[in-house]
């Protein structure tokens, strides 16, 4: 078995297993986030939510699935067809692939790679091309409008978000993630850095467009957003994909700040994998109790908090850090 894992056909063979292992639980977080999203909303505005489809509404995800597979897509007559049918695979593509490198457990990792860090940030970047795509295919204002909404807002909250993780690799000295879990294992950087776990957050409902910074998708105003002229699972898509990015920024909060795999105070070591899952359910019920709690803001606020308070306190923050580092010699490596 060793001798076949050896050759390229083995690890050919062994990543495409790894991959579904990790691909398929995926999936059905994604499909049954959208069950307890609704579940949540339900309890915190005193009604039930899905409980008709199966035991609790546990069917319900599969109900909906197979209501959009039965669905006709519909191509507006001016659209660009081809990239109308391609944005919302690029944009759940996108959502998948941030995947191949996050570690869930110690050594749990796709492709533990070096630089894994820096694909994370490169991957939910690239986001925003499958919205602009969308918007811009369909040939309506309104999706337009959403568009550039979508790509201005992921721009500016990518700034402050940067600068938070490289305060993170400061104190680090790697951008390997599995080395950044690593250095949490006796106290998680949500301590020390507070402020920029907040920062960190707040960027990641802006990131993916979740309430209260769900501007491109503004109903009262743009009917919708980027997506309106999608339907059935085209437009399914899209709301897995967004769903998916929710449980990616997830694992990477927990990544940077939740110490990964680690349990508080060392905890049961031997249950990372339940840690690592625990905490990231733990940041997608803040994100769904985010949604139920605040209205939606302005788009001259959603601005001016990117730029005119997240910007600067993360620099700020960033300096102070590398500055007590240094002085107390604490830098990665004695620099």
């Amino acid at each position: 078995m060793d001798a076949f894992l050896a050759t390229p056909l083995g690890v050919l063979a062994l990543t495409v297993a790894q991959t579904m292992a990790l691909l398929v639980p995926l999936l059905l977080g994604v499909a049954y986030l959208t069950w307890a999203e609704r579940k949540v909303l339900g309890a915190m505005q005193m009604r039930k939510g899905p409980n008709v489809v199966g035991i609790f509404g546990l069917l319900q995800p599969f109900a909906d699935a197979l209501k959009m597979l039965m669905k006709e897509t519909i191509i507006p007559s001016g659209a660009s067809r081809t990239l109308f049918i391609m944005a919302p695979m690029v944009t759940f593509i996108l959502a998948m692939l941030g995947w191949a490198v996050i570690p869930v457990n110690d050594g749990w990792a796709i492709a533990d790679i070096n630089v894994g860090i820096l694909y994370l940030f490169a991957i939910s970047s690239l986001g925003v091309y499958g919205i602009i795509i969308a918007g811009w295919a369909s040939n309506s204002k309104y999706a337009f409008l959403g568009a550039l909404r979508s790509a201005a807002q992921m721009v500016s909250y990518e700034v402050s978000m940067g600068f938070v993780i490289v305060t993170v690799l400061l104190c680090v000295g790697s951008l390997n993630l599995t080395e950044i879990v690593r250095a949490q294992e006796n106290m998680w950087f949500m301590f020390p850095l507070f402020p920029m776990f907040i920062i960190m957050f707040i960027s990641a409902l802006a990131e993916t467009n979740r309430a209260p910074f769900d501007l491109p998708e503004g109903e009262s105003e743009l009917v919708a957003g980027f997506f309106v002229e999608y339907s059935s699972m085209s437009f399914a898509l899209f709301f897995l994909g967004e769903y998916a990015n929710m449980i990616l920024m997830s694992a990477l909060i927990t990544i940077l700040f939740l110490g990964g795999w680690y349990g508080p105070f060392g905890l049961l070591p031997a249950l990372g994998p339940l840690w690592f899952i625990l905490k990231i359910c733990f940041c997608l019920f803040v994100f769904v109790w985010v949604r139920a709690t605040f209205p939606r803001y302005r788009y001259d606020q959603l601005m001016r908090l990117g730029w005119k308070v997240f910007l600067p306190f993360s620099l700020v923050w960033l300096v102070l850090t590398a500055f007590v580092l240094k002085i107390f010699g604490w830098l990665p490596g004695g620099v």
